[in-house]
């Protein structure tokens, strides 16, 4: 086979797996938002279907099935989460350890601002046991909760974090950061509070620190709040 041929063959065969993975994404697009809306047994792939805009077959062929795509969603959902954490991490990892934690909280809150459907399917799957919510908590949620724990336990030393079960503190820090955002609406129903508002996403992450993260007695002496950094 010549080279012109060759590359004549090629070029079919690269626009169709462009196309197969344009649409795997709409896919995934469409269920997150579903799924974060509806739960998982509110969710019906054809629905998922009509929000991407795409024959009901492709989700079988792309996905097998329901639990099939529900995982692939979450799964998007929180590795680009992992990602920015992570970042969060590397560009802080020279600060002490309440700015690194400082740091996380701030990507966290910010992420959650972009990402609310995070929050919307962990209320959703939390409600009730099922194997989905024990892939999520093994595959997700359990390292996140580790990883912050080993890093309160060296704050309530240092006296920069609250007394008490680290455990009970990393989930109301984390409660706080994206349990708010995901009731957006309420909030600004009951209490008039815009999270779209200028500023008020930086409000709130600011907030979090200074309430679970307070100065030590050493340095509470002359020292500001510390500017937040970029996310």
């Amino acid at each position: 086979m010549s080279v012109a041929e060759k590359n004549t063959e090629e070029k079919p065969r690269r626009k169709q797996q462009q196309r197969s993975l344009k649409t795997q994404q709409k896919l995934l697009g469409a269920a997150i938002e579903a799924f974060s809306e509806n739960g998982f047994k509110g969710t019906s792939t054809r629905d998922i279907a009509v929000r991407a805009g795409v024959h009901h077959p492709l989700i079988t062929y792309h996905f097998k099935n329901k639990e099939e795509l529900w995982r692939a969603a979450a799964d998007r959902i929180f590795s680009e989460f992992k990602v920015s954490m992570n970042r969060a991490l590397q560009e802080s990892i020279n600060e002490c350890p309440r700015t690194r934690m400082a740091s996380l909280i701030r990507t966290y809150v910010h992420y959650a601002a972009s990402r609310p459907a995070m929050h919307k399917v962990m209320v959703q799957e939390a409600s009730h046991p099922s194997s989905r919510l024990e892939w999520l908590i093994k595959t997700h949620l359990r390292p996140l909760f580790e990883v912050s724990v080993t890093n309160l336990k060296e704050l309530q030393e240092q006296g920069n974090a609250p007394h008490g079960d680290v455990a009970i503190l990393f989930n109301m820090i984390r409660v706080a950061a994206g349990g708010l955002v995901a009731l957006g609406h309420e909030l600004k129903g009951t209490s008039g509070i815009d999270l779209n508002a200028p500023g008020k996403i930086d409000e709130l992450a600011d907030m979090i620190v200074d309430v679970f993260l307070p100065l030590s007695a050493n340095e509470q002496s002359g020292t500001e709040r510390e500017p937040a950094p970029g996310v």
